[in-house]
Order: C-alpha cells, then structure tokens, then sequence
C-alpha cells in the first residue's frame, strides 16, 4: 500500500484514534471523582499523561491532534458548551508550554516538564474564566499555580514510569514506528 492512505499511516491513525480514547476514558473517569479539594478547577490531570507522552515519545504535531480531540469530544460527551473555552484555553497554553521546556531541555526531567505544563493549564483556565466571568477569579491563582505544580509533578512521575516500562519490554521503538508512519518490514 503506497497510496496516500497507505498501511502506515493507517497504522498512525488507529493508534492516535486509540491514545485519543484512552486520554477521553481517564478524563471521564476523572470528571466521576469528587474534587480533591474544595477549590474550583483543581482537579488531577491525569488525561495530560497521553499527552505528555505524546511529546516525548512521538511528536508535537500527535500530541495536538490527541489534545484537541480529547478536549473537543470531552465537553461533547459532558454535554457543557462553556467547559470547551476553559479546556482549550489551559489545554492549549500548557501544551506550547510542555512542548517550548521540552525543547530547551532536551525531554527531561519529565516531571518538571509536566509541572510546567499544570502550572499554564491552570493559568490558561483562568485567563478564560477572567474573559468569561471577571477578573475577581484571580484571587485563586496562588492555589491553581500550587496545584498545578503538585498534579503536573504526579503526571510527570506517572508519564516516566510508562516511558520506561515500554523501553524496558521493546514495545516503545513499536509503538514510535507506528506513530511514525512507517511501514511494518516483511
């Protein structure tokens, strides 16, 4: 299969198609769970470890369609219209975030990575909320940048242990190959 369409970007449209799900399946999860904590948009994450991974493992360019279909089918399925501004808004500035501090450090440590990437994604909602509501939200931007520290640093660790899982059995060069595109050798 040579064709536009051919076996291996079928293979990278089934495998982004099945990271996008997984991300959508732990959001969901996530949304069941009551709040950690009695502060508004303090929530774990932990759907930010596809993405994270994405960055890392393959390229910006599949983390982003990941992000933005999972951001997009999230407020579908929640059914709030308004939760798509937020979501775009933190999920968009922490991924040029995660992505910019990846780049300058070369991938690592992946924890401080992801910390980073909490820290704008709570900025990110709360330049939405100011747009939305006012500017009176602010006064939790001392919890949100905390909160985004400790849950970014929890998504990083988590992020790192699969990384090194799937280099430990082999199934990581399968899985960057698949995203890559490339076609399985006979």
């Amino acid at each position: 299969m040579n064709g536009h369409f051919g076996g291996g970007r079928i293979r990278r449209l089934v495998t982004l198609s099945l990271l996008a799900c997984v991300s959508l399946v732990i959001f969901a999860v996530e949304a069941a769970v009551p709040p950690i904590v009695p502060i508004p948009g303090v929530k774990p994450g932990l759907a930010n470890v596809v993405t994270l991974f994405l960055i890392l493992a393959a390229d910006k360019r599949a983390a982003a369609s990941v992000l933005i279909v999972r951001i997009i089918l999230s407020a579908v399925f929640a059914g709030q219209a308004v939760s798509l501004m937020y979501s775009f808004a933190g999920g968009l500035l922490a991924f040029a975030a995660m992505c910019a501090v990846s780049a300058l450090l070369n991938g690592k440590p992946v924890w401080f990575i992801s910390a980073v990437g909490g820290v704008f994604h709570n900025i990110g909602q709360l330049c939405a909320a100011c747009v939305i509501m006012s500017g009176a939200v602010l006064v939790y931007l001392p919890h949100l940048v905390i909160s985004g520290v400790v849950t970014g640093v929890v998504t990083g660790l988590l992020t790192q242990i699969i990384i090194n899982k799937l280099q430990r059995s082999g199934l990581l060069q399968k899985f960057t190959a698949a995203l890559s595109g490339e076609e399985r050798e006979r």
